[in-house]
């Protein structure tokens, strides 16, 4: 179970020590390690550019390089490959991300409306940053390399969004099936505003889509009611 505030602050503490590796563990002076934060913040907003205009297709670590104004080679001091890089853009957009819902989910009163509200401002922000949002799915590591665990539990920490509403909606959960069903709600809702985004089933204009999405969210969480 994740709390709202410390997690997210341990993982991407986490997150830049793996990023950094063993080229900035060596006792470099406070000059040093400040070059080096200058340099990884310009490359990530070199990348979170390139993904907001372009995606990942074509996302070169040397086109990233120049923009920052360093060598290809001093990327690699400071993301262990590119791979990391997009990672690191990515844990922006779940920082921005989870603002989005943390403001939705701060509404009080009936949970059913609080669920209906965190569906809808999800599909207000994949909807403005499409191409962002769609990396958090999109990337896979290269050499099929698994993605890493901080990684994961960010990822796993959207759902949490989901877990105090649902709470109140089945008091009778314990916590792992609470978790479960977050899981759940949370990938209905990935899939259709993907697949609407996408139309992959057809025209579908984003007021309709968010109509759909709201009688969804609605009927998912009116059927968790005792007696739904």
């Amino acid at each position: 179970m994740f709390t709202e505030v410390e997690p997210r602050q341990d993982m991407n503490a986490v997150q830049e020590e793996n990023e950094r590796g063993s080229q900035n563990s060596g006792g470099h002076s406070p000059k040093t390690a400040a070059r080096h934060r200058a340099l990884r913040e310009a490359l990530l907003d070199a990348a979170e550019r390139r993904i907001a205009a372009t995606g990942l297709v074509e996302l070169k670590a040397r086109d990233l390089a120049q923009e920052a104004g360093c060598a290809l080679g001093a990327l690699y001091n400071v993301f262990e490959d590119l791979d990391a890089l997009i990672l690191g853009v990515n844990m922006r957009t779940f920082d921005a991300l989870e603002a989005a819902l943390d403001a939705a989910g701060e509404a009080g009163g009936d949970p059913v409306a609080r669920i209906e509200a965190l569906a809808d401002a999800y599909l207000t922000y994949a909807a403005a940053n499409r191409r962002r949002w769609a990396t958090l799915f999109e990337h896979r590591m290269a050499g099929d390399r698994p993605t890493p665990d901080w990684y994961r539990a960010r990822l796993a920490h959207l759902f949490a969004h989901v877990e105090a509403p649902l709470g109140a909606l089945c008091p009778v959960l314990d916590e792992a099936a609470r978790a479960c069903l977050a899981r759940s709600l949370f990938s209905a809702v990935q899939g259709v505003v993907a697949l609407g985004l996408d139309e992959k089933v057809g025209p579908m204009p984003e007021p309709t889509l968010r109509a759909h999405l709201r009688l969804l969210a609605r009927a998912m969480a009116q059927g968790l009611k005792p007696g739904g």
